[in-house]
């Protein structure tokens, strides 16, 4: 019993009751290993709740220190069963939708290989199809030669045939319906060779392959393609191939025109030959160029000559020759035009005035200053219905161009002088300016009205510029007008009507417009625009034409009413809008047949205009550079940056400005421009220290911030005089003072003394006048200056003082200088600064 009791304890596990059970398991491994396991078992704990205990939410929140309530312990159970029911829903929802979906990918993969399937199985049957088809045809093609031969043969070895088996005659016919060859002689033999040809064929062999399905022809979706490559050389190939069976093609002779300079590959391309054969022969001749760069005229010639062309030279300017030019046009068609009358004259003497009381209209208000800065184009009409074309130019001097460029395109100058202020500077250019343009004129008195006005004293003082009125036995029409009361506006009007009847102008008016630019602005909300006076022709809505340096294509008309119309025929001022760039006030404009014509001829003249200017700024040989550097250094420059509203104001301000310029100090206009003064406008300022002048323009938002972080000063004027007073005070600032010396005494030295630590000093004795410590001093010996300078010390007896009188005697010692002897003479005198101002 004890051994048994002993050997069950040995067996016998300590622990818990039930709590571990052991097996054995055999692993097996390669090569036939196997091993034993022992694998252990543990039982799950139970724990027996305590009385009162059952309840896993209570005995937490009891072991976590709190006491709940049984509502709050039901409550929380609900929740936790509510929480555990929405999350088996959710988990339900996700595996239905993901089934959908897998269900929806299995529908549309076997739709996709169900529509795959059937377009590989069309494209087998079509080929199947492709293939019974040509080999039926051609079954056909030689049944028919077999026939049409043995018929050509019949005739002649009829007896020479020998007797044929009707077997073999049989046999014969079959494969002669079959398409293939029929063999002379009854040779058993050739049918078996036939069938067997027919069975392993090329033919045969070629209807087995084409209902092949190959891995690639089933799995191509798209059809594979041929690279761009892989094409070209290919059509390389047939190109090569066709050239070597047809032999050498023959040479065209083309006619190229050389212009005055060309690139090689323009070159290239109307030779219509290769680039790189026109880069190799330019080497052969020892010109290094690429295709991209330019060689001149005579260089094209050799090339094109060595090439076979025949030359054709043009030059560059023929691009202007599709201008048609004011050629006679016939008689016929000439029809009468409305006279264009400029009004010209002195400054405030009622031109402006005048032209409103024509016009019934108020425009004298809107200009600054009550006087025009505007080339003001209107058409007015008369009493009659007949319409008069006026162009309003300003009497400012600054404005000669301005009128110079009125003088140039009209055909009636009417000159307004005031009789209460006769003539005067701006009347006398005027003059000058009709009388160039040999233009007939009409002298109109204006301010007869106003008290003191002497019609008589004008007339008499005009004769002295060879305008001779019809009063003092002349050609020349005059009327005494006012503006103010209307007094002879009806008179001046049939004057006009006049001159007009006895010029009888008339143009074409279905030629292509040709026009003079009267004026031109850079508008923010409409871009480049020009007002136009038409001469000839007319302009209409979608013409493209060339104007200076800038093209473009009229987008729409505006007459001076502010309407919008289609056309403008001769003597019709307009405002034209459509261009690419501001043009220069005096262009010509004129109309072209195409958009391309009207890019080569602005291209052309900026070009030559980039030129010209170039060459005008820049000096050629070493002599003038040196000669303008050493220029520069004694003249001062005042830069300035110049925006104006319209390109005649700033024409007439940058002429202004450069008139008030000396020797001494240059006014230099960097930049001037048409619109808003732009952020650029304030860089170009910053790096030259120039200010901006804006003129009835300012400043965006952009350049405004940029002009106040870089310290830029920006200008606003409205009225040229007071923008040209500003620039010459600003120009006389950097003029250098005019010193001025006052000799105010003398002083002979008497004796010269040495003091130590103070060197030579001077006993003198003031002989005229005053001597002043602060003035400035020379040494005199025998009458020859021999130092100027100022005095370092001024004593009388021991005691330092401001001046001394004469007849009196002081000490004096020099600043930096010693060289003083007995009887030389001291020159005392004062120096003075005068500001300088421009006239």
């Amino acid at each position: 019993m004890t051994d048994t009791k002993d050997g069950d304890r040995k067996n016998s596990t300590l622990g818990l009751r039930g709590g571990t059970e052991t097996s054995h398991v055999r692993q097996s491994f390669s090569h036939g290993r196997s091993k034993s396991v022992t694998v252990e078992h543990k039982r799950k704990r139970v724990v027996v709740p305590k009385p009162g205990g059952n309840n896993p939410a209570a005995a937490k929140a009891r072991g976590a220190g709190q006491n709940l309530s049984d509502k709050e312990v039901e409550r929380r159970r609900a929740a936790l069963m509510a929480a555990k029911a929405q999350e088996a829903e959710r988990i339900k929802k996700e595996k239905e939708a993901a089934a959908a979906r897998e269900a929806e990918l299995e529908r549309l993969r076997a739709e996709k290989e169900a529509a795959e399937r059937a377009e590989k199985e069309r494209e087998i049957a079509e080929q199947r199809a492709a293939a019974e088809a040509a080999e039926k045809k051609a079954a056909e093609e030689a049944a028919a030669a077999a026939n049409a031969k043995s018929r050509a043969k019949a005739q002649p070895q009829k007896a020479a045939e020998p007797a044929i088996d009707p077997a073999a005659a049989q046999a014969q016919a079959s494969r002669a319906e079959a398409g293939r060859p029929v063999r002379k002689g009854g040779d058993n033999k050739q049918p078996q060779a036939e069938e067997k040809r027919g069975r392993g064929g090329r033919n045969s062999d070629n209807r087995r392959r084409s209902g092949k399905l190959t891995i690639s022809s089933a799995t191509d979706e798209g059809g594979r393609q041929r690279s761009m490559a892989a094409m070209k050389r290919r059509q390389e190939r047939e190109k090569r191939k066709t050239q070597s069976q047809s032999g050498e093609r023959e040479k065209v002779v083309r006619d190229v025109k050389i212009p005055d300079a060309i690139t090689v590959q323009e070159l290239a391309n109307r030779m219509a030959e290769r680039v790189a054969a026109v880069v190799k022969a330019l080497m052969q001749n020892g010109i290094m160029a690429t295709q991209n760069e330019t060689i001149d005229a005579d260089t094209a010639v050799l090339i094109v000559e060595e090439f076979g062309h025949r030359v054709s030279r043009v030059s560059e300017a023929d691009v202007e020759d599709v201008i048609i030019q004011a050629s006679d046009d016939d008689e016929g068609s000439l029809a009468p035009r409305p006279p264009v009358v400029t009004i010209m004259g002195h400054v405030d003497h009622g031109k402006t005035s005048l032209l409103d009381a024509i016009r019934k209209t108020n425009v004298v208000t809107g200009e600054a200053g009550g006087i025009t800065q505007h080339i003001g184009a209107y058409q007015v009409k008369t009493s009659d219905d007949t319409p008069i074309t006026f162009l309003d130019t300003p009497g400012h001097a600054a404005f000669t161009s301005m009128r110079a460029r009125g003088a140039n395109v009209t055909d009636i100058v009417i000159l307004v002088v005031a009789a209460d202020d006769s003539v005067m500077p701006q009347t006398i250019e005027a003059i000058s300016h009709a009388q160039a343009a040999k233009v007939p004129m009409i002298v109109a008195i204006n301010k007869i009205d106003k008290p003191g006005a002497d019609a008589n004293k004008v007339r008499t003082q005009l004769l002295s510029h060879e305008v001779v009125v019809e009063e003092m036995g002349g050609e020349v029409l005059d009327v005494e007008v006012s503006a103010t009361t209307g007094q002879g506006l009806e008179q001046l009007l049939e004057n006009i009507a006049l001159q007009s009847e006895i010029l009888d102008l008339k143009a074409n008016p279905e030629r292509q417009a040709e026009g003079a630019v009267i004026e031109a602005k850079l508008d923010v909300g409409r871009g480049p625009v020009a007002t136009v006076l038409v001469q000839k022709g007319t302009l209409r809505r979608g013409d493209i034409f060339v104007v200076g340096e800038q093209w473009g294509k009229v987008r729409a008309l505006i007459n001076d009413r502010g309407e919008r119309v289609n056309e403008a025929g001769p003597s019709v001022p307009v405002e034209v809008l459509g261009l690419n760039g501001t043009p220069e006030a005096g262009d010509v404009l004129n109309v072209v047949e195409n958009e391309a014509k009207a890019r080569e001829i602005s291209s052309y003249r900026e070009r030559i205009a980039k030129d010209k200017r170039a060459a005008a700024g820049s000096a050629t040989t070493l002599d003038q550079l040196l000669a303008k550097a050493k220029a520069d250094e004694d003249v001062q420059e005042l830069p300035i940056v110049v925006k104006s509203d319209v390109q005649g104001s700033a024409e007439a301000i940058v002429q202004a400005l450069e008139k008030i310029s000396t020797d001494e100090i240059r006014v230099r206009v960097l930049h001037s421009g048409v619109g808003a003064v732009t952020e650029s406008d304030v860089t170009l300022a910053e790096a030259s220290g120039a200010p901006i002048i804006g003129f009835n323009v300012r400043a965006n938002a952009t350049a405004r911030e940029s002009a106040n972080q870089k310290g830029v000063e920006i200008r606003y004027y409205s009225i040229i005089y007071d923008l040209v007073d500003d620039v010459k005070k600003a120009a006389s600032g950097m003029l250098s003072p005019e010193i001025r010396e006052t000799f105010i005494g003398y002083a002979k030295i008497l004796q010269v003394f040495k003091v130590t630590g103070a060197g030579k000093v001077a006993g003198c004795q003031v002989t005229e006048g005053v001597a002043r410590r602060s003035a400035g001093v020379r040494l005199l010996r025998d009458n020859v200056v021999i130092h100027e300078g100022k005095l370092k010390t001024l004593k009388r007896f021991k005691d330092e003082v401001r001046e001394v009188h004469s007849g009196q005697e002081c000490g004096m010692a020099f600043e930096k200088y010693e060289d003083i002897r007995e009887d030389d003479v001291i020159e005392i005198f004062e120096t003075e600064e005068i500001e300088r101002n421009l006239d």
